[in-house]
């Protein structure tokens, strides 16, 4: 992408309404529109972020064995009332009719709708286990919508739900998504920490919250700091293998994590002094297993293959997809702007064109442009007659982990700078080393076509869902 042909309405003041980091740089970057309290349009800079999330969380569910599908925004109450959760709900849920006075509702979570589609379908043990999901707009009327999307009212949500015949095969489900998780979010260049916590109006015996420590979360959160050294690392997972996806469970939740509403006192002074910690944390995800809940109020029964009727065993899993955006940005960012990490950058590296109308300089920098683009990455290329000044600040504020600066001066030595976002840190070397730096910084996240010096992406057999 060209900067002189692309839609980025940067904001050079401060928005007065933005009262957390995230919510300010998302608007500057010119990602979102307030379009009413807590609804946003989402422009095209944070749309293509929105994708690439969308997109990892689509790949780490498939590795996991589970189909995508997609259910409506607006349900029946019918089903809701059958469940018994429709007026036990609360206010946060947008009740509407339609012409015809039937009662209707903007969907905040989808456990009716998915449990209603698998009795109409399923009556076997033999089709058992199966985890559906969907990647979809929902709706929650909060009270105080604020913090831009880390809490608005409309907000994109990936929700799972698996059925299985027996609480065993269920908690296996459980265990499973969790490691799902860790390798998802993972790849966004985050350290999400799960931890006990509570139900809420979803219900269930168990339940782990997925929290990205932040001073601006709305949670606060006790934990053992040792929880903090954990890291998934590069290790494959078979999702079959019970004992494996188990032992990950214990490794990852045995340790003391807890969210306000869970927390115990009496375990917390257990552990040793220093390694007490409190702080806030921001929810970016959360596991739930509840039994029958749902499956014994709305006949949700299959053949268990003994001539006996049984309610299936439940679970829901939700990732906030939008709400990551905002999570990421408080993880990682500096008073220049946002740094994205190289999983769910927009554009893998910035071409800064030091001086444009520059013969050697336009040359070298649609060198640059055409060869990065032909190995499937994405430049975006600053080709606007700026100050040098506002094209750096435009490149920081957006937050690309990479940026290659072409002048006049360099080009007379044959070389351009490479910079790190990250560490500010900046290297001359030539345009095909610079090339193949990019290439192999983004091949662990990207397929990278027709480079020698590039080792293939592991994840190369997945659809890219876009």
């Amino acid at each position: 992408m060209r900067m002189s042909r692309y839609f980025l309405p940067v904001l050079k003041e401060t928005p007065r309404e933005a009262q957390i980091v995230s919510h300010r740089l998302m608007l500057q970057a010119g990602m979102i529109k307030q379009a009413s309290a807590g609804i946003y349009s989402w422009l095209p800079l944070g749309y293509k972020i929105l994708k690439k999330i969308e997109n990892i969380v689509h790949q780490e569910q498939a590795r996991a064995g589970h189909l995508a599908m997609l259910m409506p925004t607006i349900q029946s109450a019918d089903l809701w009332r059958e469940s018994g959760r429709y007026d036990a709900y609360g206010d946060e849920m947008l009740r509407i009719k339609d012409r015809g006075g039937r009662d209707m509702l903007f969907t905040p979570t989808a456990e009716e709708l998915v449990t209603d589609i698998f009795r109409a379908n399923v009556s076997s043990y033999k089709d058992l286990p199966l985890t559906m999901y969907q990647i979809q707009w929902k709706f929650r009327d909060e009270v105080r919508p604020r913090f831009g999307v880390m809490r608005g009212r409309e907000f994109l949500m990936k929700d799972g739900y698996n059925f299985d015949l027996t609480k065993e095969d269920a908690l296996h489900a459980y265990n499973r998504h969790l490691v799902s998780y860790l390798r998802t979010y993972k790849r966004m260049g985050l350290k999400a920490i799960p931890m006990r916590a509570d139900s809420g109006p979803i219900g269930g015996e168990d339940t782990h919250e997925f929290l990205v420590l932040a001073e601006t979360g709305e949670s606060e959160v006790f934990y053992d700091s040792a929880v903090t050294d954990l890291t998934f690392g590069d290790r494959e997972i078979d999702y079959d293998d019970k004992a494996a996806c188990a032992a990950v469970m214990e490794e990852f939740t045995t340790k003391y994590a807890r969210t306000d509403e869970t927390h115990d006192e009496a375990l917390f002074n257990a552990i040793p002094e220093e390694r007490r910690k409190t702080a806030r944390g921001i929810e970016v995800g959360q596991i739930f297993y509840f039994g029958t809940k749902y499956s014994d109020a709305l006949g949700a029964l299959v053949d268990n293959g003994e001539g006996e009727k049984v309610a299936v065993h439940m679970g829901s899993h939700g990732i906030g997809v939008s709400r990551l955006l905002g999570a990421i940005i408080e993880a990682s960012h500096d008073e220049n702007g946002i740094i994205w990490p190289e999983g769910v950058t927009p554009f893998h590296v910035g071409i800064l064109n030091m001086r444009s109308g520059d013969a050697a300089a336009d040359a070298a920098c649609e060198d640059l442009y055409r060869e990065i683009g032909a190995l499937g990455l994405e430049p975006l290329y600053d080709d606007r007659d700026e100050r040098a000044g506002a094209k750096f600040g435009t490149m920081d504020l957006i937050g690309l982990p990479w940026r290659i600066t072409v002048g006049p001066r360099g080009l007379k030595n044959g070389v351009v700078e490479v910079t790190c976002r990250r560490t500010g840190t900046s290297e001359e070397m030539t345009p095909k080393q610079a090339v193949t730096k990019i290439a192999k910084i983004f091949a662990p996240h990207v397929p990278v076509k027709g480079h020698a010096d590039v080792e293939p992406m592991a994840n190369r057999s997945f659809h890219t869902w876009m």
